[in-house]
């Protein structure tokens, strides 16, 4: 297995309480969700060129109760 970085990471409570829901259903850890997630996106950015969002730079407005 290649070596893996650590990477602190702050997350809201809202955005870890939904990827950990996210996660128990794809029978991951949050660990490997993240991880999963980010993979995804640098794969679709490889892929066409962009980013998936188009406004990354903005704060994601997350309405999750």
């Amino acid at each position: 297995m290649a070596d893996k970085k650590q990477v602190p990471l702050r997350l809201s409570a809202k955005l870890y309480d939904a990827i950990a829901a996210w996660a128990e259903d794809d029978f991951r850890s949050v660990n490997g969700q993240i991880e999963y997630l980010l993979t995804e996106c640098v794969k679709q950015r490889k892929k066409n060129g962009k980013y998936v969002g188009e406004e990354t730079d903005l704060p994601p407005e997350l309405d999750i109760e």
